[in-house]
C-alpha cells in the first residue's frame, strides 16, 4: 500500500472517529452520565488514534490520544463523580476540537504543533485529582474538624497567611486548579482553611472561584515575600494578594452519599472488539473520485444506449426482439443508476450532529439556554451535497442563536419559555430535500429589513410596491446586514448572500419564512443528486430543452378565452381561480420559427417552491433521464447561464445537445 493511500485511509478513520467522540460527549451530556458502554467506546477510540497516529508518525496527536486514554482507563475501573462530570466533558471536546485542529494541518500540508503541554498538563491534572479522591465526611463531621483545627496551636515561629488567589481567565476547571495550589502550599507549611472548602470535592467551587477568586489561610515559617512567589509560580495563577481573614464561605457543600461502583469491562471491550471485527468486514471506504468516475460512466451508458434506440439507421423497421431487448437494457440501466446513485447517499446525520456541537458551545459562549431539535436525521443525500450545506447551516444557526434568540430576560417579558429553540429538519420531498432551520426567536423586522436596504441603495422600485416575501428576500442581496457591530459568532462578512450563492450552485433555492417576535424559518431545497436527473423534453421550433420534472406540476392545452392581461399588459391565464403569468420561451430565446398562437402550443404549469408560472412550450417529447454536463466556462464568465435560466446541458440520443432549463432563474428574471 502506498503512503498516500494509508494517509487517506487514517484521515478518514481518524476524522471518522472523532465525529464519533463528539456524538458521545454530547449525548452524554445530555443524560449527564457516562454510561459503561460510551466510556468503553471513548477509551477503544483514543486507543486507536493513538495506535494509529504513531504508526504514521504524528507524535502530537498520538501523545494526546495516549493522555485520554489513560484518563478513561481510570474512568473506566472507577466511574466519574458527578463533580468531575462537567470537567471531564469539557475536556475532553477540548482534545477532540485540538486533534480536529491537527487534522486539517495534515489536509492542507502544514506542520503540526510540536507540542501540547498545556492540554497534556490539564489532562494529567484532573486524572491526578480524580485518583487522590477520597469520600467526603458528612457536614457535622465537617464542622468538628474545622474546629478541632482552629483549636490546634499554631507552631512556634509560624505566621498565619491569608490569600486571595485569581486563575487564568481561559485557565477553566478552577476548582482543579485550587487543589493544585494548595498542594504547592501544603509544601511549605500548612493549610488551616479555604473558601470554598475541599475544592476537588464541590462541583460548585468552579464557578465560585471563577467569580470571586480562592481564599486560602496558610500556617508557614516563610516570608510575606517567599509565600508570595511560591503561589504566583504555581500554574494558572494570575494574581494573590493578601488580605486580613476568610470571606464567610457562600459554596452549598456537598455530600457524597454514595460511592461509585467499580465497572469491570473486560467482558464488554471484547465483545465491542469482537462486533467491530465483523463490522469491518462488510465495509469497505471508497474514494469520492472513483464514485464520481463510476458515476460518468453510468452517465455515458444512459447516453450511448439513448443513442442507440433512437439511432435513424432504425426508423421504419419492425424489430420487435430488438425492442424487447432494448426494453430489457433500459430496466437494467435504471437499476444501475439507481444503485450507483445510493452508494454516494449518506445520512445528513453528521452533518446535523456538527450543529449540536455549534449550538452546545454558543450556549456557554453567549450564557444562552437554547434547545437544538433534529428531526430527519436519516434523510439520505448526496455527499457532494452533504459537503456543501455544512458552511451555510453554520451561519444559519450562529445567526439562530446570536441574532435571533432573545435573552431569558426578553423572552420572559414577551411572555415566551425563558429556553429557546431551533428545530433542524430534513425531509424528502419528490427528487429535492428540503432542509430548514427554524427558531422561536425576535423574528426578522420588515419595517427595518427595509429602512436598511434603502440607506444601501438596494431597492430597484418604490417601497409601498415590495410583499412581505420581497421584503425578507432583501437580506440575501450582497452587502445587506441589519446588525452594526460585527459579532465574535456571526456576522464575519460571510452574509446571506454567500448562503444563497453556495445553494444555488449545487442546483437549490432558499426561501425565508418569518413573523416579527414569533421566530424564522430558512428552507433549503436541493436535488437529490446533481448527476442525472429525469426531465420532460421540450420543443420550441426546432430547438429541444429539458425541463427537470420536479419542477413541472401539469401541463395542458390552454383555450384562447382563458387568457386576459393584466392592468401593466403581461400576458396571464386562470386556472381553477387562480392567477398565473405566461412566460413564453420563444421570446426569451429569440426563436423565430416557434408556435405563437396559444391554442396550438401548450402550457407547463411550473413550481419552484417560491413563484408557480406557465411556460408556453409547442410540444412535449416525453419523458428523459438527462446527464448534467457542465456549462463551458466562458459561457459562465458572460452570466448568459445567469441570465436566461439554463442551468447546464445534456447529449440527445441523435448525439446532439439540449439545453436544461433553470426554472427558478427563469422565473427571476421574469
Amino acid at each position: 500500500m502506498s503512503n498516500d493511500s494509508m494517509l487517506e485511509m487514517y484521515l478518514f478513520e481518524t476524522t471518522t472517529l472523532l465525529d464519533q467522540l463528539d456524538s458521545i460527549l454530547l449525548e452524554s451530556e445530555e443524560n449527564e452520565k457516562l454510561s459503561s458502554e460510551n466510556i468503553n467506546e471513548i477509551f477503544r477510540i483514543m486507543h486507536t488514534i493513538k495506535g494509529s497516529s504513531a504508526m504514521m508518525e504524528f507524535d502530537t496527536i498520538s501523545h494526546t490520544a495516549h493522555k485520554v486514554e489513560d484518563l478513561f482507563y481510570f474512568v473506566r475501573d472507577n466511574g466519574v463523580e458527578d463533580q468531575y462530570f462537567d470537567d471531564l466533558m469539557d475536556l475532553v471536546l477540548k482534545v477532540s476540537d485540538f486533534l480536529k485542529v491537527e487534522i486539517d494541518k495534515i489536509h492542507s500540508n502544514q506542520p503540526l504543533s510540536s507540542e501540547n503541554n498545556e492540554l497534556i498538563e490539564q489532562i494529567e491534572d484532573l486524572l491526578a485529582i480524580m485518583e487522590s479522591n477520597q469520600k467526603v465526611p458528612d457536614k457535622d463531621q465537617k464542622k468538628e474538624q474545622k474546629e478541632e483545627k482552629a483549636e490546634k496551636d499554631i507552631p512556634e515561629g509560624n505566621q498565619v497567611y491569608y490569600l486571595h488567589v485569581h486563575f487564568d481567565a481561559d485557565s477553566k476547571m478552577e476548582n482543579v486548579r485550587a487543589f493544585m495550589l494548595i498542594n504547592k502550599l501544603e509544601t511549605i507549611g500548612k493549610v488551616l482553611a479555604s473558601v470554598p472548602d475541599d475544592p476537588s470535592n464541590n462541583k460548585d467551587a468552579a464557578s465560585y472561584i471563577a467569580q470571586n477568586g480562592f481564599y486560602v489561610s496558610l500556617s508557614s515559617s516563610l516570608s510575606k515575600e517567599e509565600v508570595l512567589e511560591i503561589a504566583k509560580g504555581t500554574l494558572s495563577v494570575n494574581s494573590v494578594r493578601f488580605v486580613d481573614k476568610l470571606p464567610e464561605e457562600e459554596v452549598e457543600e456537598e455530600t457524597v452519599v454514595e460511592t461509585k461502583q467499580k465497572e469491570q469491562a473486560t467482558d464488554t471491550t471484547a465483545t465491542a472488539a469482537a462486533n467491530g471485527r465483523q463490522a469491518k468486514q462488510n465495509l469497505i471506504s471508497v474514494d469520492l473520485n472513483k464514485l464520481d468516475t463510476l458515476m460518468d460512466l453510468v452517465g455515458e451508458i444512459v447516453i450511448t444506449e439513448s443513442m442507440v434506440i433512437k439511432s435513424p439507421d432504425l426508423e421504419g423497421l419492425e424489430l420487435e426482439n430488438f425492442n424487447k431487448s432494448a426494453r430489457q437494457l433500459r430496466k437494467l440501466t435504471d437499476e444501475l443508476q439507481d444503485i450507483v446513485m445510493s452508494i454516494r447517499m449518506i445520512p445528513i446525520s453528521s452533518t446535523f450532529q456538527k450543529m449540536r456541537r455549534l449550538v452546545r458551545d454558543l450556549n456557554k459562549k453567549l450564557s444562552r439556554n437554547v434547545e437544538l431539535v433534529l428531526l430527519g436525521e436519516t434523510t439520505e443525500v448526496d455527499k457532494t451535497i452533504i459537503d456543501a450545506i455544512v458552511d451555510p447551516l453554520m451561519h444559519l444557526v450562529r445567526n439562530a442563536m446570536d441574532h435571533g434568540i432573545e435573552s431569558a430576560e426578553e423572552r420572559i417579558a414577551a411572555n415566551k419559555d425563558p429556553a429557546g429553540q431551533i428545530v433542524l429538519s430534513a425531509q424528502n420531498a419528490g427528487g429535492d430535500i428540503i432542509i430548514s432551520v427554524s427558531d422561536d426567536g425576535r423574528g426578522l423586522d420588515p419595517d427595518l429589513i427595509l429602512e436598511k436596504a434603502k440607506s444601501k441603495n438596494l431597492l430597484t422600485k418604490p417601497e409601498n410596491e415590495y410583499s412581505h416575501k420581497e421584503i425578507l428576500n432583501l437580506i440575501m442581496m450582497p452587502g445587506f446586514s441589519t446588525k452594526e457591530t460585527v459579532s465574535e459568532y456571526s456576522g464575519r462578512g460571510v452574509g446571506m448572500d454567500v448562503v444563497k450563492k453556495n445553494i444555488e450552485k449545487i442546483g437549490g433555492t432558499v426561501t425565508i419564512e418569518s413573523i416579527k417576535g414569533q421566530g424564522t424559518n430558512i428552507l433549503f431545497k436541493i436535488p437529490l443528486t446533481l448527476a442525472i436527473i429525469p426531465s420532460m423534453l421540450i420543443r420550441v421550433g426546432k430547438e429541444i430543452y429539458c425541463i427537470p420534472i420536479s419542477n413541472i406540476r401539469e401541463s395542458f392545452k390552454p383555450a384562447a378565452k382563458e387568457v386576459f392581461s393584466d392592468p401593466d399588459n403581461n400576458e396571464m391565464i386562470m386556472i381553477r381561480g387562480a392567477c398565473y403569468p405566461i412566460i413564453r420561451l420563444y421570446e426569451l430565446y429569440k426563436i423565430e420559427d416557434a408556435c405563437q398562437n396559444i391554442e396550438d402550443g401548450i402550457l407547463m404549469l411550473v413550481d419552484t417552491g417560491e413563484r408557480l408560472a406557465c411556460i408556453f412550450v409547442d410540444e412535449l417529447l416525453g419523458e428523459h433521464q438527462v446527464v448534467v454536463k457542465p456549462m463551458p466556462y466562458y459561457l459562465s464568465q458572460f452570466r448568459i447561464t445567469s441570465s436566461l435560466g439554463i442551468s447546464g446541458c445534456t447529449i440527445l440520443g441523435d448525439g446532439s445537445i439540449s439545453l436544461i432549463l433553470d426554472v427558478a432563474g427563469i422565473l427571476n428574471n421574469y
